[in-house]
């Protein structure tokens, strides 16, 4: 694919939009972003905040830590670190510049201004609507369908903006469908890296400095540290070892940013991890790690295209899934083998859930990892799964079209299921 074809800048503009710094867990960072901003238009602090969120948003704050709060959680602890200390001018890294004086004030925002929190019913499965009001003024704003999209501001019930779409297509994303497996592999060994090079590195710097601070200290359940405490000797295992401590980390409220990957951090980190690791233990130049993260970062978003941002599907799948067939990449795999190599990891792990960020993402990441690890050893094996095995089509597009369909149609009732277990 050469800069002539119009997906040439296409599939760069897919990057560039989705290889993004974050700070903290995406969805609260969203409502955080949210929140700074209506302070912002209603020009002081509010009096009372009423706040109405879709269940995937709720179930994604319930049990996170916000950064730079001094280990508070849930939704309220995100709107009123938004509030209180949010940098609105840097979106998802809103939340970077909190001084020690700002965590104090944001626990007695909370305790002393009410804060209504309720559901929305049906509507978009991303779904943030805020309100804050002082005295007589308000001032309402929406976020809809992605984590900065915000798409009204009402100040006294007037309007002083408003998106012409609440869609991705038609609110200044470029259009996902244009990538495929076959354009994405054929972009990964043609593309001019020096096009791609500085989001790249910024991914990797990031994502393996947080992987770091998570297998050397003590953050989350551990898992990244007990995969390299037990069997640390295995670069398989440090693969799945440093995506998931990158994890630990970052549900755990670590304060350092990453770069995230169809919004999500974990995702980000998921899909660049195991590449870099097994990068280095092959061996391979700088540039050919580059191409093979290029390919997992593109296949994660594929992936994820059919299935929206949100869903009762585990996002770590889809990135782990990824990341496999990119070491299958690094290690000489043509189309056929990455494509075989995603077949077969999505057979193993499609049916992993979604209940929520918190500690236990860092052990699917681990799981979503070894799938895409065995998925590779299937194919060298020649024994790999087929059409009509569960929901595989008779190709890798089919087969990710069918795992969307699954992950946004059929796990609907999963979805809500698991909302009420966990509000319960």
């Amino acid at each position: 694919m050469d800069r002539q074809d119009k997906r040439y800048g296409q599939y760069i503009a897919i990057l560039s939009e989705e290889l993004r710094p974050a700070m903290g867990c995406t969805e609260p960072i969203s409502l955080a972003y949210g929140a700074a901003r209506a302070r912002e238009v209603l020009g002081c602090m509010p009096d009372r905040v009423d706040v109405a969120v879709s269940g995937n948003i709720i179930k994604n704050v319930k049990s996170v830590i916000v950064p730079n709060t001094n280990g508070m959680k849930g939704i309220g602890a995100a709107v009123a670190a938004g509030i209180v200390a949010g940098d609105a001018s840097l979106v998802l890294e809103v939340l970077s510049h909190v001084t020690a004086q700002e965590k104090e004030q944001m626990r007695v925002f909370l305790e002393t201004c009410p804060i209504t929190i309720r559901p929305t019913e049906g509507g978009p499965l991303f779904d943030i609507n805020l309100t804050l009001y002082h005295g007589e003024q308000s001032v309402f704003l929406r976020i809809v369908d992605y984590h900065t999209n915000i798409t009204l501001i009402e100040r006294n019930g007037e309007r002083v903006f408003e998106a012409t779409d609440e869609g991705e297509k038609k609110s200044g994303l470029t259009d996902r469908s244009v990538l495929d497996v076959a354009d994405i592999y054929d972009f990964a060994n043609t593309v001019d890296l020096d096009d791609v090079r500085a989001l790249l590195e910024e991914q990797v710097r990031c994502n393996s400095a947080i992987a770091q601070e998570g297998l050397h200290n003590e953050w989350g359940a551990h898992i990244g540290r007990t995969l390299l405490a037990r069997r640390g000797d295995d670069v398989r295992v440090r693969a799945r070892a440093y995506a998931a401590a990158g994890s630990d980390a970052r549900m755990s409220g670590c304060e350092m940013p990453v770069t995230i990957c169809s919004g999500s951090g974990n995702q980000g980190i998921t899909a660049s991890m195991p590449v870099v690791v097994y990068a280095e233990h092959l061996g391979k130049s700088r540039d050919e790690m580059l191409r093979a993260l290029l390919l997992s970062d593109l296949l994660t978003i594929h992936q994820k295209t059919p299935i929206g941002r949100l869903s009762a599907f585990c996002g770590a799948v889809s990135a782990g899934c990824a990341a496999g067939a990119a070491i299958a990449y690094l290690q000489g795999a043509d189309l056929e083998g990455v494509s075989a190599t995603l077949s077969n990891a999505l057979a193993i792990v499609n049916g992993i859930t979604c209940d929520g960020a918190k500690p236990s993402c860092a052990a699917k990441i681990s799981a979503a990892v070894d799938a895409g690890l065995m998925g590779y050893d299937m194919y060298l094996s020649g024994a790999n799964f087929c059409d009509g095995d569960g929901i595989l089509g008779d190709d890798v597009e089919k087969t990710i079209d069918n795992v969307g369909r699954v992950a946004r149609l059929g796990m609907r009732e999963t979805d809500r299921e698991i909302l009420k277990i966990m509000t319960e």
